[in-house]
């Protein structure tokens, strides 16, 4: 079984460095070429020390002169060798990373190319530290054997090379020293065997650790708020052991092979030198010849090293790359069409029939044929209780998800129909958690719209940010932080509103996206969206925000129960009245607590 594993760890492993060879073909040519001079004039030096040993050390000893000729021969060649062999190491090194660098880089766009495509419902499927570890340390390791596979491919051209030289300079000695190759190889084949489990371990475990401390970090809040550092620092300290353990075992298994794959060509070398000064004494070689094949054996052991390398680098390389290619072969992207919407002004929106579910089982629909439509130009809010739907309905209303059946229509195209890109044109989403980038002001509500900075303070009066904004150290160029960290909800809100206006949508929708702001503020913002040629949706559970809509569609259990003004489902809606009236019937309880009153015993 161990066997099989390997050998499929094998194939695989091979594979995704053909993937590679075949992305950068010119880059990987140039580092073999590279690492071919290289090991090539690495054999070379080695005649060039038997020629200088023969014809100009040796003749020295003889005659108690060195001849000047022979000497400065004897120096050009091992000069010329070592500066060629220097040009190749530094051409494979720079060719090498380029190459590792550059699928790296390709990696992690295309992952983050297909993050941007996958619709919505894939990503609620995934942790986010799942996907960081994906683009970042997964894509990371699918590349590490690249950085010694064009040496571990150039120097298989010493390896010819110097067997070759070894035979035609010593036929016995070189058959002496050959008999080490089969236990190398042998060594070579456990000690993969070995490693490339734990190596697997390994890698899955990296991304376990990663994904568990984003976890931890992005639930900061909560953690700080509840007192859960202790629980969050034991979840992942155990699992950082965990990792831990395992680079541990994958250490021992190379501090264990590691030597003995050094020691082997060095007693291979021993050997060769026992059996040559018996053949050098009986007069069958020269003292150069034994020198050349004592220090070409000497060199062997060399690209055999580079090959474990790239092999002890397989399993680490399979798994990144599993991970990797689960995200580029994910299925659920959106199709779009051709379509593209006509006209300006405030869009029609009507909903047919819509009903989602998560994870498309009809057993748990969260919608049920909901169905109704706003004239252009009007202002409806959804209304409902917590799960009822709401949220789910402005996702679909955005195509951020797709409805299991129904349509979405704007100015009577399906969305599904329109070409990519083409809902963002004209539909702009204020979702009710904001986020801000760690960028300015400007940066965070154009972000890269082409737009000057009378445009920007007209959205930002319009979102009555003007004041606080004018109010900042450096007024549109501050710094907002990660995340807005420097501002209060209130102010983030307006900011992320400001951001959809200045793209003058015709479709504005606004998911609870005033909740955090002075309810005066948020009737001065909604008065002003009145006088903005867009259509408004928005969800809300204030009176005070309800009141100002046109019209109210009241939900329940993912249907439209009612829709009429506020004041027709105050007097016809039961659910409705008991929903809107709450925040006014606890404020009034409240008070007659403190006054005394209505309390009983």
């Amino acid at each position: 079984m161990a066997t099989k594993v390997t050998s499929a760890v094998m194939r695989e492993g091979l594979s995704v460095l053909g993937v590679a060879i075949r992305a950068e073909w010119a880059v990987f040519t140039a580092a073999v070429l590279s690492s071919a001079v290289y090991g090539g004039m690495t054999v070379a030096s080695a005649w060039a020390l038997g020629w200088a040993a023969e014809n100009a050390v040796l003749p020295a000893f003889a005659q108690g002169r060195a001849a000047a000729g022979a000497l400065w021969t004897g120096v050009l060649l091992i000069l010329g060798t070592a500066l060629l062999k220097a040009i190749g190491i530094a051409g494979r090194r720079i060719w090498a990373g380029t190459m590792q660098y550059n699928m790296q880089a390709r990696s992690r766009r295309e992952v983050t190319r297909q993050y941007l495509r996958l619709p919505l419902a894939w990503h609620h499927r995934h942790p986010t530290g799942q996907l960081l570890s994906n683009a970042s340390s997964d894509a990371e390791a699918a590349w590490a054997p690249l950085a010694p596979l064009p040496m571990a491919v150039g120097v298989i051209v010493m390896l010819l090379v110097a067997a070759v030289a070894m035979v035609v300079t010593d036929p016995v000695l070189a058959l002496v020293g050959f008999l080490i190759f089969p236990a190398i190889a042998v060594l070579n084949l456990v000690y993969q065997r070995r490693l490339s489990p734990l190596a697997t371990r390994a890698q899955q475990l990296r991304a376990e650790v990663s994904e568990i401390a984003h976890e931890s970090f992005d639930g900061a809040l909560v953690v700080k708020t509840l007192g859960r550092e202790e629980e969050e620092t034991e979840r992942f300290r155990r699992r950082a052991h965990e990792l831990r353990d395992a680079n541990i075992a994958v250490g021992r298994v190379r501090g264990l092979f590691d030597p003995l794959l050094e020691a082997l060509p060095t007693l291979g070398v021993l050997v060769v030198l026992a059996v040559g000064a018996h053949r050098l004494a009986g007069g069958s070689i020269s003292s150069g010849e034994l020198v050349q094949v004592a220090y070409l054996f000497t060199l062997l052991a060399f690209p055999i090293r580079a090959l474990g390398w790239v092999l002890a680098e397989l399993p680490r390389s399979v798994v990144g790359w599993r991970r990797v290619r689960q995200v580029l072969e994910a299925t659920g992207s959106m199709e779009y069409g051709q379509a593209r919407l006509q006209g300006d002004g405030a869009a029609a929106l009507e909903v047919k029939e819509l009903s989602y579910a998560y994870g498309e089982d009809p057993e748990r629909l969260v919608l049920r044929e909901v169905g109704f439509e706003v004239p252009a130009g009007r202002t409806v809010a959804l209304v409902g209780p917590t799960g009822s739907g709401k949220s789910t309905l402005v996702q679909t209303l955005v195509r951020l998800v797709d409805p299991l059946a129904g349509q979405v229509r704007l100015d009577g195209v399906d969305l599904r129909e329109i070409a990519y890109g083409g809902i963002a044109e004209s539909v702009a989403l204020v979702p009710q958690q904001t986020f801000l980038f760690d960028d300015t002001v400007r940066g965070n509500v154009t972000l890269g719209l082409p737009v000057d900075d009378q445009e920007v303070w007209a959205a930002l009066r319009l979102a009555q940010a003007d004041g606080f904004v004018s109010r900042l150290p450096q007024g549109l160029d501050t710094r907002v932080g990660e995340r807005g960290a420097t501002l209060s909800g209130g102010q983030r809100q307006r900011l992320a509103l400001a951001r959809a206006v200045v793209r003058r949508p015709r479709l504005l929708i606004l998911d609870d996206a005033t909740s955090s702001v002075d309810p005066q503020v948020e009737a001065r913002i909604l008065q002003g969206l009145r006088g903005e040629s867009a259509t408004v949706v928005l969800v809300a559970y204030r009176m005070a925000t309800i009141a100002l809509a046109d019209e109210v569609i009241y939900l329940e259990h993912g249907r439209v129960v009612d829709r009429g003004t506020h004041e027709q489902l105050l007097a016809r809606c039961q659910g409705y009245r008991n929903l809107v009236t709450a925040y006014e019937r606890e404020e009034a309880e409240r008070a007659a607590v403190e006054a005394g009153e209505g309390v009983s015993a």
